[in-house]
């Protein structure tokens, strides 16, 4: 009797620590980064259903704010130079800015597994890239990463 209560408590534990295991993903803000000025590294992510992204201010005058989400889940709006962490609650295609920056393309794009609203998030980065002073390339690079 004792090995089967154990047994159904330690299946039912396990069942319900699932969301235990959701990761945490961490965007720098930076004025300068590998992909060149104005940028959130990474800017093109993978990461599963139910994780969290935590946008880290790295240099001052920047935000992430949703431009295009999966049907289900929430935008988002980051206040100027406030840390925001956001929960990824549907798969697809996720695509942010940063406010001030938009005109210097600093945006990028998260995929949570299939890429069902691809052709949504395909037109808003298109609509930001056309936009765009600058880094034209950036943002679509980063959406050629979604297969």
């Amino acid at each position: 009797m004792k090995l089967t209560a154990r047994l159904t408590a330690g299946l039912l534990a396990a069942a319900l620590s699932t969301g235990a295991f959701a990761a945490e993903h961490i965007v720098k803000m930076k004025n300068s980064g590998a992909d060149g000025a104005m940028v959130f590294e990474p800017g093109y992510l993978e990461a599963e259903k139910g994780d969290t992204v935590k946008f880290v201010l790295v240099d001052p005058a920047h935000n992430s704010v949703s431009v295009a989400v999966p049907e289900g889940t929430e935008s988002w709006a980051g206040e100027m130079n406030k840390e925001i962490t956001v929960t990824l609650g549907a798969e697809g295609v996720y695509v942010y800015k940063c406010t001030p920056h938009a005109p210097l393309n600093m945006a990028g794009v998260i995929k949570v597994g299939e890429p069902v609203n691809y052709d949504q998030a395909k037109a808003a980065v298109e609509k930001l890239t056309a936009s765009a002073a600058t880094n034209k390339e950036r943002l679509t690079g980063y959406f050629s990463n979604v297969k």
